[in-house]
């Protein structure tokens, strides 16, 4: 192997640089270390964010170790929209547009500085997405390390009734239970998120977590170590040390098998989406998924979801969908662990590696703890255990399990001959209401409704559909169709845990349908089909819709439709056209800013990313 200029060597040598040079040394860089590799962190530090109050103590101990293993680290930090806090209101619409925002900032801050490698500190919704996007787009060596997920929350109500295993959905449930006072919402809301990190359960920042740790960018334990855990101490460390290492192996011995394109690969994201159908992931990593495939330029569509999602079945049933909380699943193995079931079952692409391991079997037989050649390393990071302590400080306690869960049968991770759901957690529906497609979480819809025929009940926008859905407009039986909320629609693509939340609230969870062309929380549980493409505001057959229509849902045959002939949708089609209806009937001002993101938004069968041709036509620059 030869030797690869580093990025950053045009800096650190000759005359014309002495300036870039004398900048670094007043910013804290030692003339003797010029020459190391410069390792960019991008850390989403963020006091409005659980998940991310406690990265500025992160990201020194990431920078401490960077520099110990011989890199500079150089930290910025990127934006961090909290969902949970910014739902509910048009706080949401910035939501998904933060996404380009976040891997815009990191591409535009390790190119304006000649970074050269990468570790990113991410932990919620969009800011995982967002670095990724930007890793693929860069190419760099490069590895993520995520803030790790929360501890869930032990409630004890006014009347001494002790609930476990509590968590934000919980708070939002009880805010629409009439039978509830205020004292037990209160509660409620002081107990239900105990310590930093990203929201206990399978949601969408756990999900992606997991996600990046399957594809092959994160070691093995960031998915689901506990962020107030001490071994989560030593995963960074880890991290720390990996990416100067690799980094090595690129500049010093031209291994471009540790770049993010080189790990992936199309092979990579479908092992990846494999383990997200496995454990019910959020819908939301269906977009997020999307829109990393067209970074890092690797054909993965919709269509290749969709066929996964027929073939493998949901193993592991977490939270919100399930009993078993995060932690459980990390004792049972986290992602290396169902990537175990799933590779022993057939389901995987072995011809894929890793930032840390040269091919997949060999990673499984370190970290995988049913196999016999499973490190002692291994065995005790999975057990790791909740500590108990309320606190937003990272590394309070060590606490451990007495035991790892190995019950393939009955634990939080199952084999496939004995599936939680024998569909995956995930599927992909069609029909005239979705040509394009949509999503639905298998794995939190209740057997009963899995199939569903209803009268629909139209509103134009979230707000109305908690305003009819508070005041029992919405009724059971009724498929409630949540319309122009889309990415350009809304625009942004708003995220709807309050409907789910209050459907459920309401008592009525397993007796509604919820469809519309926005999005659902990873939170999110329910016959609730998000995503439906094209959206409203893109003349899809979603805005045709009318009080009354028909809408039947059948999810073994990944069939929605709304009973009308091809002639009628026609008709109403011509009809608003003529009257301009394509846009939505309510009072919702939004900036230039959102305004710039819906003019470049796609569908969300494209993973709701800016249309690069359209781009490329206004921009006039190849």
């Amino acid at each position: 192997m030869g030797f690869m200029e580093m990025r950053s060597a045009k800096l650190m040598n000759g005359r014309v640089f002495a300036g870039a040079r004398a900048l670094y040394r007043a910013a804290g860089v030692k003339g003797e270390d010029f020459g190391k590799p410069i390792i960019a962190i991008a850390n989403s530090f963020d006091e409005f964010l659980p998940g991310h109050v406690h990265l500025n103590k992160v990201g020194r101990l990431v920078s401490e170790a960077i520099q110990e293993a011989g890199g500079i680290p150089r930290e910025f930090n990127t934006m961090a929209v909290d969902d949970g806090i910014a739902m509910g209101h048009t706080g949401m619409l910035y939501s998904l547009p933060s996404r380009d925002i976040i891997a815009d900032t990191v591409e535009y801050q390790v190119n304006a500085h000649c970074a050269d490698a990468l570790i990113c500190i991410p932990n919620c919704d969009k800011v995982v997405p967002g670095m990724l996007m930007a890793a693929l787009r860069l190419n760099i060596p490069t590895v993520f390390v995520s803030g790790g997920p929360m501890e869930a929350g032990t409630t004890v109500m006014p009347d001494g009734t002790v609930k476990k295993n509590t968590d934000l959905i919980d708070v939002m449930y009880a805010s629409a239970d009439d039978s509830l006072d205020e004292a037990d919402l209160l509660a409620y809301e002081k107990t239900v998120c105990p310590t930093c990190g990203s929201c206990a359960g399978m949601f969408t920042a756990n999900s992606m977590n997991c996600l990046t740790e399957a594809i092959g960018l994160a070691l093995p334990g960031n998915g689901t170590i506990l962020a107030s855990h001490a071994y989560r101490k030593d995963l960074f460390k880890r991290a720390a040390e990996q990416v100067v290492k690799i980094a090595k192996q690129y500049y010093d011995n031209d291994d471009d098998s540790v770049l993010p394109r080189s790990i992936a690969t199309k092979e990579a994201f479908e092992n990846a989406m494999t383990m997200d159908v496995a454990m019910g992931g959020s819908t939301n990593t269906v977009l997020h998924i999307l829109a990393m495939a067209q970074s890092a330029d690797v054909d993965f569509t919709l269509d290749d979801i969709e066929r996964i999602s027929h073939t493998v079945p949901c193993i592991c049933k977490a939270s919100p969908s399930g009993e078993w909380e995060i932690s459980d699943v990390h004792r049972a193995g986290g992602i290396t662990g169902i990537l175990g079931e799933l590779d022993r079952a057939g389901k995987l692409h072995r011809d894929v590696h890793s930032i840390d391991y040269k091919t997949l079997e060999a990673k499984l037989a370190d970290w995988d703890i049913m196999r016999e050649t499973c490190t002692e390393e291994a065995k005790q990071m999975h057990l790791a255990a909740p500590g108990h302590i309320v606190s937003p400080d990272p590394f309070t306690h060590t606490t451990l399990f007495d035991s790892l869960d190995r019950d393939r049968e009955n634990g939080a991770i199952h084999d496939v001959d004995h599936p939680a759901v024998t569909e995956g957690g995930l599927a992909v529906l069609r029909g005239n209401l979705a040509p394009d497609g949509c999503v639905v979480k298998t794995a939190g819809v209740p057997k009963e409704i899995w199939t569903f025929r209803g009268p629909a009940l139209v509103v134009e926008s979230q707000e109305q559909a908690i305003e009819v859905i508070l005041d029992d407009t919405l009724k059971p039986g009724m498929a409630l169709v949540i319309r122009y909320e889309g990415p350009k629609g809304g625009p942004g693509m708003q995220e709807m845990l309050y409907p789910t939340s209050f459907v459920k609230g309401k008592g009525i969870g397993k007796q509604v349908a919820m469809l519309t062309d926005g999005r659902y929380s990873g939170g999110s549980s329910g016959l609730a089909i998000g995503h439906i493409a094209p959206e409203a505001a893109n003349k899809g057959p979603i805005a045709l819709i009318q009080n009354g229509d028909i809408i039947t849902i059948d999810i073994p045959n990944r069939s929605v439709n709304v009973e009308l002939s091809d002639e009628e949708l026609a008709q109403r089609r011509a009809e608003l056209e003529a009257d301009d209806g394509y846009v939505a009937h309510r009072d919702r001002k939004v900036s230039q800013a959102l305004k710039a993101y819906a003019a470049f938004a796609r569908s969300a069968d494209k993973g709701a990313t800016r249309d690069p041709e359209l781009i490329d036509k206004l921009s006039g620059l190849a």
